[in-house]
């Protein structure tokens, strides 16, 4: 079974991750995948199913509903909290005292 995997926005902003068993699958296989070695993984489409391929995860171009907004690519980046408290510092939250 072929990798099905469609992210797309709703038009109330709200996110969704369409996904079938294979999709499920290679998504939990990157995101394990990911380490301070490994930092980031792509998500993108391709039309030529060849292609496919050349990306870590293929994403559909076919929206689940006619009005959401299919995105085509992407990146899952890891972020160890060392490294965003060095270099994002903004984006990390200690707990208050």
């Amino acid at each position: 079974m072929k990798a099905r995997v469609t992210f797309s926005v709703q038009p109330d902003g709200s996110f969704d991750i369409w996904v079938n068993e294979a999709g499920r699958e290679l998504l939990i296989k990157e995101l394990q995948g990911l380490s301070e070695g490994w930092d980031h993984f792509h998500l993108d489409h391709y039309d030529d199913a060849d292609i496919a391929d050349a990306t870590d995860v293929p994403l559909s171009a076919i929206p689940y509903m006619a009005d959401d907004r299919v995105l085509l690519n992407g990146k899952v980046l890891f972020r160890p909290d060392e490294w965003d408290r060095k270099f994002f510092p903004h984006v990390v939250t200690e707990p208050r005292e």
